[in-house]
């Protein structure tokens, strides 16, 4: 259970504090105790020592990310004019700021590469690139794919992204402290569909131009029991044609439509982009980044964009699409996945 915001100030922000400076003395100690323990590793990987180095930079990014939500937080008034536009604006960059530093470390530790698919930029999509807000649908795998979208939707595209999240996730402080200040939800675990579409439609409701709405489709991250779940409520729920559809994904869950669809009649301005990537799909808890983590981390990603007039109106039109796009996605993800890395 989630403790309250205050108890989260409190004791979880200044705990992050105590707990960088803590690993920045210790360091020594902990790179001794994983070497020893990733002697039965090939000495080429060196995971321990890898996870222990960006463990470390994570915790010092977050406080000082921390440290400037307080400065933020004195500068506009002890909080009481947060929601103006001029520190939205900052708080924005605080977080393209945080995770572009998390992604160099992860540049330098993991030796982490990502390649882009996108379209050739015509004369009318440059033009319309920051003109019309954009609701983005991605595929969940892996460690770290929503940072690195969020990131790249900051850093590369200008977009002002808008999320749903897990409420667990605000036992993370940094996120907690700034994407609390921001358009974005966190939901509860087991809170109602319903109020997860409330969510959605009240951040699509007012998007500007250089808005991004970014939703998972799939609910969570892939695996294959998941999938076969998936599968089995689209049976039980008299969904024939969906579940026939699902069974032909080999390396993605059925897609939920009812948030695409809420956020689509939300803002119908909006254009859609649709994003697969692929290449660190099997490392899903901590155990596999622990025995699969390769020396070289290559993500490989491609998306493209539904221009708002194309975007069908009719909802069982719309679900149809969506798993058009599905299955595009699987066909994608199935000719540029590399192979597993062996478990050592």
């Amino acid at each position: 259970m989630l403790p309250p915001r205050i108890v989260r100030r409190l004791v979880l922000a200044p705990l992050v504090i105590v707990l960088t400076v803590v690993a920045v003395l210790t360091l020594p100690i902990w790179l001794l105790v994983v070497t020893a323990a990733s002697l039965r590793l090939p000495p080429p990987q060196r995971r321990g020592t890898r996870l222990v180095w960006f463990a470390v930079a994570w915790l010092t990014l977050e406080s000082m990310a921390l440290c400037a939500c307080l400065w933020l937080w004195v500068a506009n008034g002890l909080g009481g004019r947060i929601n103006r536009d001029e520190y939205q604006e900052r708080h924005y960059e605080l977080i393209q700021w945080l995770l572009s530093k998390i992604y160099e470390a992860a540049v330098r530790i993991f030796r982490l590469s990502v390649e882009i698919d996108e379209p050739p930029p015509t004369s009318d999509e440059i033009s319309r690139r920051l003109t019309r807000p954009v609701i983005v649908l991605s595929r969940h795998a892996g460690p770290g794919d929503s940072f690195l979208l969020v990131h790249h939707l900051l850093a590369r595209y200008g977009r002002r992204p808008r999320i749903v999240m897990k409420a667990a996730l605000q036992f993370d402080p940094s996120l907690d402290v700034v994407i609390n200040r921001l358009p974005n939800a966190f939901v509860p675990r087991k809170v109602a569909e319903s109020g997860i579409l409330t969510e959605i439609r009240r951040l699509s409701a007012d998007m500007d131009a250089d808005d991004a709405l970014v939703i998972f489709p799939e609910g969570g991250n892939f695996t294959p029991r998941r999938r076969w779940r998936a599968i089995l409520r689209l049976e039980q729920k008299g969904l024939a044609e969906e579940a026939a559809r699902a069974r032909k994904l080999e390396h993605l869950m059925a897609p939920r439509p009812n948030g695409a669809i809420a956020a689509i009649e939300a803002c119908p301005e909006a254009d859609v982009v649709f994003v697969a990537h692929t290449g660190l799909d099997d490392l899903v808890t901590l155990g596999d980044i622990w025995r699969r983590l390769p020396l070289s981390a290559k993500i490989k990603a491609k998306w493209w964009r539904i221009q708002a007039a194309d975007v069908p109106r009719d909802r069982e039109d719309q679900i149809r699409w969506l798993f058009d796009q599905w299955e595009e996605i699987d066909t994608w993800i199935a000719e540029n996945q590399p192979a597993p890395a062996p478990a050592t």
